[in-house]
Protein backbone atom coordinates (compact mmCIF):
# COMPACT_ATOMS: atom_id res chain seq x y z
CA UNK A 1 0.00 0.00 0.00
CA UNK A 2 1.24 3.45 -0.71
CA UNK A 3 0.59 6.40 0.96
CA UNK A 4 0.60 10.14 0.41
CA UNK A 5 -0.10 12.93 2.85
CA UNK A 6 -0.39 16.23 1.75
CA UNK A 7 -1.30 19.20 4.15
CA UNK A 8 -2.84 22.33 2.91
CA UNK A 9 -2.14 25.25 5.58
CA UNK A 10 -0.81 22.62 7.97
CA UNK A 11 2.07 20.94 8.63
CA UNK A 12 2.45 17.22 8.85
CA UNK A 13 4.19 16.23 11.86
CA UNK A 14 5.74 12.84 12.30
CA UNK A 15 2.90 12.47 15.20
CA UNK A 16 0.51 13.35 12.90
CA UNK A 17 1.92 10.71 10.17
CA UNK A 18 2.39 8.01 13.12
CA UNK A 19 -1.27 8.29 13.90
CA UNK A 20 -2.52 8.05 10.69
CA UNK A 21 -0.60 5.17 9.80
CA UNK A 22 -1.84 3.42 12.64
CA UNK A 23 -5.43 4.18 11.55
CA UNK A 24 -4.92 2.66 7.73
CA UNK A 25 -3.43 -0.56 9.55
CA UNK A 26 -7.05 -1.45 10.16
CA UNK A 27 -7.96 -0.78 6.91
CA UNK A 28 -5.06 -3.66 5.73
CA UNK A 29 -6.67 -5.72 8.11
CA UNK A 30 -10.21 -5.92 6.48
CA UNK A 31 -9.19 -5.54 2.86
CA UNK A 32 -5.61 -6.29 1.60
CA UNK A 33 -6.12 -5.39 -1.83
CA UNK A 34 -5.75 -1.45 -1.05
CA UNK A 35 -3.20 -0.48 -3.73
CA UNK A 36 -2.82 3.24 -2.45
CA UNK A 37 -4.32 5.75 -0.38
CA UNK A 38 -4.03 9.50 -0.67
CA UNK A 39 -4.78 11.68 2.21
CA UNK A 40 -4.83 15.46 2.35
CA UNK A 41 -5.51 17.79 5.35
CA UNK A 42 -6.55 20.87 5.28
CA UNK A 43 -7.29 23.87 7.63
CA UNK A 44 -9.45 26.71 7.11
CA UNK A 45 -9.96 29.21 10.01
CA UNK A 46 -11.29 26.60 12.99
CA UNK A 47 -12.19 24.14 10.51
CA UNK A 48 -10.57 20.57 9.98
CA UNK A 49 -11.12 18.83 7.24
CA UNK A 50 -9.61 15.35 6.16
CA UNK A 51 -10.41 13.52 2.72
CA UNK A 52 -8.76 10.23 1.50
CA UNK A 53 -8.85 8.54 -2.02
CA UNK A 54 -8.56 5.01 -1.71
CA UNK A 55 -7.72 3.17 -4.79
CA UNK A 56 -8.74 -0.51 -4.58
CA UNK A 57 -8.93 -3.36 -7.25
CA UNK A 58 -11.51 -2.62 -8.97
CA UNK A 59 -12.63 0.62 -7.50
CA UNK A 60 -12.01 3.90 -5.86
CA UNK A 61 -13.40 5.06 -2.68
CA UNK A 62 -13.58 9.25 -1.37
CA UNK A 63 -14.04 9.97 2.05
CA UNK A 64 -14.11 13.29 3.84
CA UNK A 65 -14.83 14.23 7.16
CA UNK A 66 -14.83 17.55 8.94
CA UNK A 67 -14.05 18.42 12.19
CA UNK A 68 -12.80 21.06 15.38
CA UNK A 69 -9.83 18.72 15.98
CA UNK A 70 -7.46 17.15 13.07
CA UNK A 71 -7.22 13.86 15.42
CA UNK A 72 -11.13 13.33 15.88
CA UNK A 73 -11.08 14.23 12.01
CA UNK A 74 -9.49 11.64 11.08
CA UNK A 75 -11.09 9.33 13.84
CA UNK A 76 -14.11 10.03 12.18
CA UNK A 77 -12.75 9.86 8.43
CA UNK A 78 -11.31 6.16 9.51
CA UNK A 79 -14.74 5.18 10.60
CA UNK A 80 -16.21 5.98 7.53
CA UNK A 81 -13.65 4.36 5.29
CA UNK A 82 -13.57 0.93 7.41
CA UNK A 83 -17.76 1.52 6.86
CA UNK A 84 -17.15 1.29 2.82
CA UNK A 85 -14.10 -0.92 2.65
CA UNK A 86 -16.15 -3.58 4.64
CA UNK A 87 -19.29 -3.02 2.40
CA UNK A 88 -16.89 -3.28 -0.57
CA UNK A 89 -15.50 -6.43 0.72
CA UNK A 90 -19.05 -7.81 1.12
CA UNK A 91 -20.07 -7.40 -2.01
CA UNK A 92 -16.84 -8.62 -3.60
CA UNK A 93 -17.29 -12.31 -1.63
CA UNK A 94 -20.74 -12.37 -2.74
CA UNK A 95 -20.20 -12.65 -6.57
CA UNK A 96 -17.40 -15.07 -6.17
CA UNK A 97 -18.09 -18.90 -6.11
CA UNK A 98 -21.45 -19.29 -5.50
CA UNK A 99 -22.26 -23.21 -4.87
CA UNK A 100 -25.05 -24.46 -7.09
CA UNK A 101 -24.57 -22.21 -9.82
CA UNK A 102 -23.86 -23.53 -12.87
CA UNK A 103 -21.61 -20.98 -15.60
CA UNK A 104 -21.54 -21.47 -19.62
CA UNK A 105 -23.60 -24.19 -19.71
CA UNK A 106 -21.77 -26.55 -17.73
CA UNK A 107 -23.35 -29.55 -16.14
Amino acid sequence: MNLQLTGHHVEITPAIRDYVVAKLERINRHFDHVIDVNVIMTVEKLDQKIEANVHLSGKDIHVQCHQVDMYAAIDGLMDKLDRQIIKHKEKFQVNRHVPGIKRNGEQ
